[in-house]
């Protein structure tokens, strides 16, 4: 039997992915694409949903707002930019965590855990404790096979997030520094920042985000990329310092 499936996401192209991956899967029937909980809300009203991928981030009413208003929620998956809410997210019960870009390979897993999850398990077999293991939602592997699409002179560019150096806000635009070219897309920084994995990218400055494993190295005021030197901005030094130090990026 399919599990019946619905998608509740604000980024039209959040939606357009996860409805790709569940056409992917002969497990996976998909019932409802929500933008919105009002959406969600009514389709659940509606419909018999079994799964349920859900977006944190969302205008007037969270993801996690929407999942506790729910008196018998169907099995959740969070799919998120912002891993800060993966504790939150165990508490509520959800089945696994997503970081976006989200990979295949990573969906795969989630959904498999789903499926173990309709799976009785004998007694005996269950431990006396069981330890849950911290939320890692990007292994090495996913990481350097995520990547994000840019529009850029008229085109979707792909860029893969291991091969981004930095990005630099140029008002309405911004410019995405690899190794090997240089990508200017109309974009706002703010809304990137929240795409990126926060384990991989650090804003430094209201005008730059940088990629943490390719700082070369960093002072109070200026961390050095490439042949590049960006400034540290003065209302992010504290964090910043905070963060390359914890690293360990400083010889001791």
């Amino acid at each position: 039997m399919k599990l019946r499936c619905m998608i509740v996401d604000d980024e039209p192209l959040a939606l357009d992915v996860l409805e790709t991956f569940i056409g992917r899967l002969d497990s996976l029937e998909l019932v409802c694409r929500c933008h919105n909980a009002v959406e969600a809300y009514n389709c659940l009203q509606s419909e018999h949903i079994d799964l349920m991928f859900l977006d944190i981030q969302m205008p007037k009413l969270t993801g996690i707002d929407f999942l506790k208003s729910l008196a018998n929620p169907p099995k959740v998956i969070f799919t998120t930019a912002y891993r800060d809410y993966a504790v939150e997210g165990f508490e509520l019960n959800v089945v696994d965590y997503l970081l976006k870009p989200i990979a295949f390979d990573r969906f795969l897993k989630a959904v498999s855990k789903v499926t173990a999850a309709e799976q009785p398990v004998p007694a005996a077999a269950v431990p006396a404790t069981v330890a849950v293991p911290a939320a890692t939602p990007f292994s090495a592997p996913d990481y350097k096979e995520a990547f994000i699409y840019l529009k850029a002179d008229k085109k979707m560019v792909k860029v893969m997030l291991a091969d981004i150096l930095y990005i630099e806000s140029l008002k309405d635009y911004i410019r995405v520094k690899t190794e090997t070219k240089e990508i200017i897309s109309y974009q706002k920084i703010s809304f990137l920042e929240e795409k990126l994995p926060a384990d991989k990218f650090l804003r430094i400055h209201r005008s730059f985000i940088v990629a943490l494993d390719k700082i070369q190295a960093f002072s109070a005021s200026a961390v050095d990329i490439g042949k590049s030197e960006i400034p540290i901005g003065r209302f992010y030094k504290n964090e910043v310092l905070q963060i390359l130090n914890q690293n360990n990026l400083l010889e001791a």
